[in-house]
């Protein structure tokens, strides 16, 4: 009998935990080296996982619902054949918490579970996964109150057995609440932490839901997973970033021009559709390499300068929902590289074939808003950059134009640039000077260059 465990593998540079979707299959099924066994969400996007080994699965370690940072035991794939499932050593689990329990005494009436443990100061900025924040909010736990939540994970995160924990022993009667102070790692030996009871007990604290009632004249649609995830990145951006938002208006009507002339031929030679998007992003890369403040992440008191221009466009799916995907070093891609790249990445973001990778290490993001006929918006930022440009719709408008006999009106092909970014770091000149420098290039563009 030969017994292999099935750890959560690294599926991507920057993604360090995964949640639990859904197991394809069940103890007991044989399996194939490679073959999907479970489904997995990360903050990036839904992935399947593949056995690493053939043989049957014996044993799951972890449940749907679950976050498991990377490298952690998943499963048990038993490679030698039929061995009886009672051959597989049990997880003690039971015996561990037994254990646990009994060394967390406080007193011979009030046991350890019955306690609220906090946090004698709160953590901020501390990292939160979505299925926490999740529970965090249906259990109507705040910000501060889940910022002393003690965490067992690593480098003091709270998990999802942490949260639950905490919100049993707050239902639990009678209670007391008790504080620790947090550690920076928290080892196995030290997760046992000392309970130290106030003098006087204090009231059980109990959150009490407001009856909420509906007509018949309402949909009651619950939120997926990628929407939760949006609206709490949503929400935490605004709390985090003060945004403002410039608006420039550009005269593209070179570009209109150059692609309505090429977009058919590089539609039978490469049978790659030319649209505006990669323009507008290599003129976006161009604009970074003037202002890099604008290309920067903000961490603490310091400001970080990002060198690689990684350019994300979003990219809305079929359900709704919005995608971000990321062309890495876009400043080094000719307009064709950049035409292909946007191309092959929407095609199967929309198609849910992204990996990982694909959707991190952004440095700078562009919307397309005029794809749905929108003139201007105010982006919010996808953090932690310090700023977004929303493209809207190109119109034909009547303009003002300088020639050498004088000035004219003509019908010229007009669009607004909206342009919001992080006023803890990003100035009204610097921000509208950027988008204004965008807009230049734009402006400037070489209608006689072939691509």
């Amino acid at each position: 009998m030969a017994l292999v465990e099935m750890v959560m593998p690294k599926m991507g540079e920057s993604v360090m935990e995964g949640t639990i979707l859904n197991w394809l299959k069940k103890i007991g099924d044989k399996i194939e080296q490679d073959e999907p066994v479970l489904e997995v969400a990360t903050d990036k996007v839904d992935t399947e996982i593949p056995a690493t080994h053939a043989g049957v699965l014996s044993e799951i370690l972890v449940q749907v619902g679950e976050v498991v940072p990377v490298g952690k035991a998943i499963a048990i794939i038993n490679t030698g054949g039929n061995i009886p499932l009672a051959t597989i050593p049990p997880a003690q689990s039971e015996e561990k918490s037994k254990v646990l329990a009994e060394t967390l005494m406080v007193d011979e009436q009030i046991p350890a579970e019955s306690l609220i443990s906090l946090l004698t100061t709160p953590v901020m900025g501390r990292f939160y996964s979505p299925l926490v924040m999740s529970i965090a909010k249906e259990e109507g736990i705040g910000s501060e109150e889940l910022s002393r939540i003690a965490g067992t994970g690593k480098e003091g995160r709270v998990t999802k057995q942490d949260i639950l924990k905490y919100v049993e022993a707050k239902k639990q009667k009678p209670q007391q609440v008790s504080y620790q102070t947090p550690a920076p790692i928290i080892s196995k030996q030290e997760s046992i932490v000392q309970q130290i009871p106030l003098a006087e007990p204090t009231k059980s604290i109990e959150s009490v839901k407001p009856a909420v009632s509906f007509s018949g004249n309402a949909d009651i649609i619950e939120m997926d997973r990628m929407r939760k995830m949006i609206a709490q990145r949503m929400v935490d951006s605004k709390r985090i970033s003060p945004h403002v938002t410039s608006f420039v208006e550009a005269d593209v009507t070179n570009i209109v021009n150059w692609k309505n002339a090429h977009a058919k031929a590089l539609k039978e030679r490469d049978g790659v559709s030319l649209t505006y998007t990669p323009i507008f992003i290599m003129a976006v890369a161009k604009a970074l390499k003037d202002f890099p403040m604008v290309n920067s992440s903000v961490e603490g008191d310091n400001i970080i300068v990002k060198k690689d221009i990684n350019i994300g466009m979003a990219v809305a799916l079929p359900s709704g929902n919005l995608i971000v995907p990321v062309i890495k070093n876009a400043d080094q891609l000719n307009l064709l590289g950049l035409t292909m790249k946007v191309n092959d990445l929407a095609k199967r973001a929309r198609e849910n074939k992204l990996n990982p990778d694909e959707l991190s290490g952004g440095t700078y993001t562009v919307s397309n808003i005029g794809s749905f006929g929108n003139v201007m918006g105010t982006p919010i930022i996808l953090q932690p950059q310090v700023a977004i440009l929303s493209l809207g719709s190109i119109q034909k408008k009547p303009a003002v134009i300088e020639t050498e006999y004088g000035d004219v009106i003509a019908i010229r092909q007009l669009m607004f640039l909206s342009h919001s970014y992080d006023h803890r770091i990003v100035d009204g000149a610097l921000g509208g000077s950027f988008v204004r420098r965008v807009a230049d290039y734009l402006e400037k563009f070489d209608a006689k260059q072939s691509i």
